[in-house]
Order: structure tokens, then sequence, then C-alpha cells
């Protein structure tokens, strides 16, 4: 028999939440270790230095096919999300096993990572290489799933915004550490501290090596410090392809009872696309509009993370007090309107400024989008959320991508591509604007 939860008629915040006391100060910066680690995948690996210094390389057979290839690899690891993430999901909100598959999931994602050294400075490794990146990302999305709703452990529902901006803001300045650490003791220097040099790619190789360090110590405190959750005693054990047919039941209770909650993640995969789409595009406009070097953009991606690790933390307090939904409008909109003035002024300084105000308001969005998903989940059901959330977010991450392309098409212009950013971006904020508020705390 299939499961037919029926869903809170109120969008109350989950019991389990907001009855109990929060979680320690410990608690919460170990669960903020695991962001701080995580960067080390998405910033180091995946979008400044491994697959855009040197992957996408003249070595792996120029940038052009290097970059095709990756992007089809990419493309499989987001249909693999979409499948799994929702499943993966729910079985851990049944078994109460979320911390153990969290661990489990980011030593893969490490064990992937730290592989990455054994891809050297030749075309035909480079199918290895995007395989591994790939397969990372799958992994890493699914351990992302046990760990937004682990957020509603250690949170209450006059604590979330709080909490879940700390934890942003905790992988935006990972991001920078790392980064800084990576350029200046293996990349610039001619050899670096540790005596490696940038023969047979090996300073790109010994990042990857460093990368899969970094997510395993950062990723300890969290399964010291956060119980693991309590499995349902009155969910029977069901098989993997059951699981899906379950899951086919979870959303025609939501339609049924919570159709807001559809309507939401339905908005927010759209303008969620949008602000990743600012991050893939930015240091490719930097440079390609705007006549940033690559030391430029090294120094606006750490300025950039510096600021959005500022509105992430600062939108936190907005967020309880307010509601995530004023937080996100307010965001998008600023996004709307930062966005049109690096469309239309030039020069290095516009794109500095008004940049820069982009960062500020990408920290808030992503923060608040998490914390108004967790306001919705009934208990027992985070991961089951959270996973649908991660899958209507990769459901739609081809609109951005393909709308940046189309418009320097249709307008003959690279800088042009930011209609199709903004056109998402406005498209989710419309879509957003119905959607009834969760219930939020106000802060003592």
């Amino acid at each position: 028999m299939c499961r037919m939860t029926q869903f809170p008629q109120a969008m109350d915040f989950p019991p389990a939440a907001a009855d109990t006391p929060p979680g320690t100060k410990r608690q919460i910066v170990a669960w903020s270790a695991w962001d701080w680690g995580g960067a080390a995948f998405n910033s180091v690996m995946t979008t400044f230095i491994f697959t855009a210094l040197y992957l996408t390389g003249k070595d792996f057979g120029g940038a052009d096919h290097a970059t095709a290839v990756l992007a089809f690899a990419l493309s499989i690891s987001g249909f693999a999300i979409a499948l799994l993430a929702p499943v993966a999901g729910q079985r851990t909100d049944h078994s109460g096993r979320r911390k153990l598959w969290l661990g489990i999931n980011t030593l893969i994602v490490a064990l992937l990572t730290g592989a990455c050294f054994f891809v050297q400075p030749h075309e035909s490794y480079l199918l290895l290489g995007c395989m591994l990146i790939a397969a990372g990302h799958v992994f890493f999305e699914i351990a992302d799933v046990n760990y937004n709703a682990m957020l509603l452990q250690i949170s209450t529902k006059h604590t979330i915004g709080k909490i879940s901006g700390l934890g942003w803001a905790s992988g935006y300045l990972g991001g920078i550490v790392a980064l800084l650490f990576v350029y200046f003791a293996l990349i610039k220097p001619e050899e670096g501290i540790f005596g490696i040099t940038s023969a047979d790619g090996m300073t790109y190789r010994a990042v990857a090596v460093f990368s899969a360090l970094w997510i395993i110590i950062f990723s300890i405190p969290v399964m010291l410090a956060i119980p693991e959750s309590e499995p349902d005693p009155n969910e029977p054990h069901v098989g993997f392809f059951q699981s899906y047919k379950e899951l086919f039941w979870t959303i025609v209770l939501l339609w049924k009872s919570e159709r807001h909650t559809v309507y939401f993640l339905i908005s927010s995969a759209i303008f969620r696309d949008g602000l990743a789409a600012i991050f893939t595009f930015g240091a490719v406009l930097a440079v390609g509009s705007f006549g940033f070097k690559t030391g430029d953009v090294l120094i606006f991606a750490i300025a950039g993370n510096v600021v959005a690790a500022v509105g992430a933390l600062s939108a936190g307090f907005f967020d309880d007090k307010f509601g995530p939904k004023a937080v996100i409008v307010t965001s998008l909109c600023g996004l709307l309107v930062s966005g049109s003035a690096v469309l239309f002024l030039h020069g290095k300084t516009a794109f500095w400024v008004f940049g820069l105000i982009l960062c500020l308001f990408v920290g808030p969005a992503q923060s608040s989008a998490r914390t108004f998903m967790g306001r919705l989940a009934p208990e027992g059901q985070e991961g089951e959320l959270f996973g649908l959330y991660a899958t209507t977010g990769r459901a739609v991450s081809f609109l951005a991508p393909q709308l940046f392309g189309l418009c320097i098409v249709l307008f003959g212009a690279q800088r042009w591509g930011i209609i199709g950013i903004l056109v998402v971006l406005l498209a989710g904020l419309l879509l957003l604007l119905p959607v009834k508020a969760p219930p939020h705390g106000v802060a003592a």
C-alpha cells in the first residue's frame, strides 16, 4: 500500500522545530562548517579553479571542445539528481539515518574530488575529469538534501532565518579562504610552498587533493555535534522502486492540500536558476565584455563572495522578522535593477559597483528560499520536501543558460545575454508574488 500522508491544512511551522529547544551554539557552528567545507567543491573545483583554469583549457582539446564535453556530463548529472534527490530524502526521513547518509555522500564527494588528481593534462583524460566532476555534483546535491533537512533539527520558527543565513555565509567565506590558499600557495608561485611545480598539471591536480581534505575536515563537526534523526516507527520499510510510487502520492497530496507549496517549488526553481546563472556567467561577462584579466576575476570573485556572505548573514534577521517571502521579493527586485545597470552601463567601474550589488542580493535570495521551504515542510518529511526542492531546481536548470545564449545570438553581443538572466529572474518573481507566505516567528 502507498503511504497516503495527509499534509497539514495550515502551513504551520514543523512542530519538531517549533516546540523543541533550538540547537546549541556548538551544533549551529558545526552545521555551518559543512557549508564551509563544501565550498571547496563548489568554488574551487567547479567554478573558479579546476574546471575553469585546467579542465577546460588547451591541454584537453581546447576550450570549446572541453567545455562542450563538461556541459554534456553535467547535463547527465542534472538528470540523475532530478531522479534521485527526492527519493533519497524520502528514504532517510523514513529510516532516521539522515546524518549517516549525509556523511556517506559527503565522503563520496571527497573521494571523487581527490580522484581528480589522476586527471593528467591530456585530451585522453578529459572524459575522466568530466565524469568525476559530474558524479561529484550528483552526490553533493543528495548530501545537500539531508543537510538542508537537518536545519529544522537545530532551529525554531524564531531562528531558522538567522541560522540558514549563517550557513550560506559560511559557505561563501569558506570559498574565499580556500580560493586564496590554492591561488597563492599552489597556482601563482613558480614553485608552490610545498615544492609543487606546474609541470604535468601538478599544481591543479594538487588542488584536487587539497579540496578533498578540506571537504572531509569540515564535515567532521556536524557528524559529531548533531544527533541522528529519529525514524518514524509507523512507516514500514519500502523498496527503492516503491519509493517512487510514494513520491507520486506525495506530489498528488501536495497539489490537493498544499497547492501553494507546489507553486513555491515552481517559482523558486525558476528564480534559483537565475541566481545560479549570475555566478556561472559573471566571470565570463567580466572578461568578455568588461575587459577583466585573470587576476581581476579572482579578486572580484573574492569580493563578491564577501558581499554575498554579508548579505546572506544580515538577511537572516530580516527573514525571521518579516518572513522569507519579503526577503526574496526584495532581493529579486534588487537583482533586476542592478542587473539592468550592468547591461546598459559600460566600463570596469560600473561592473564592480553593480556587480557587487548583484552579489549582495544573491545571498539573501538563496538563504530565504531555503527557509521558505523549511517553514513549509511537514514534520517527518523534511528530507522528501527538500528532495523535491532540489529536483525542481534541476528540472529547469537549462533555462537561464539557454536564454543567455539565445539573447547573444539575437542581439549579436555577449553583454546582451544578461537579458536572458533578467527574464528568468522576473519570471520567478512574478510566479512567487501570488504564493501564500508561510508563517514566521518574530524574534524576541
